[in-house]
């Protein structure tokens, strides 16, 4: 059984924001950048979260999972998402995302990307602007999963951490 104690015990191979502190403010300022367009929150948490689970990053499938908790959204959306397509949880919107980040994520199972249908129907739900924004927050998440992978960042650390 998992309890906070083992999380202190799972170290990171090194202190990202003292050896790169400036570059991790970097991508944080698209965070930032992302978290104010007009694209629901829970659009893009979602987004984060199936994408993390694509890349197999622990650190962000626990964050993005304890946000989406923490801003209400149900259980079952959570943990259903890996198979959203075959869940009734999710809207037409929220699909068109969730298959435009899966497939830009996949770039390996896509030799000619991102096809025009998996576009289109994004581009269906969401003007130019936002598709922009949903593209950049595909990116990000994926540069953060690689970074908290190849470092082991440890899932939980952040919210387990004594004072």
């Amino acid at each position: 059984m998992f309890s906070t104690k083992d999380v202190n015990k799972i170290k990171a191979r090194m202190d990202l924001r003292a050896t790169a502190g400036d570059g991790l403010r970097a991508l944080s300022a698209l965070e930032s950048y992302i978290n104010a367009s007009d694209i629901s929150r829970g659009v893009l948490d979602l987004v984060r979260l199936r994408v993390s689970q694509i890349n197999g990053c622990a650190f962000c499938v626990d964050l993005h999972a304890y946000d989406l908790k923490q801003a209400g959204e149900s259980d079952e959306r959570i943990w259903a998402l890996a198979a959203w397509r075959d869940a009734p949880y999710y809207s037409e919107a929220e699909r068109a995302a969730l298959a435009l980040a899966e497939t830009a994520t996949r770039l390996h199972d896509n030799p000619n990307g991102v096809m025009e249908p998996v576009w289109d129907l994004a581009a269906m739900y969401y003007p130019e602007g936002q598709l922009a924004v949903l593209v950049l927050a595909i990116a990000s998440i994926n540069a953060w999963n690689r970074i908290n992978v190849a470092n082991r960042q440890v899932a939980g650390a952040a919210r387990h951490a004594g004072p």
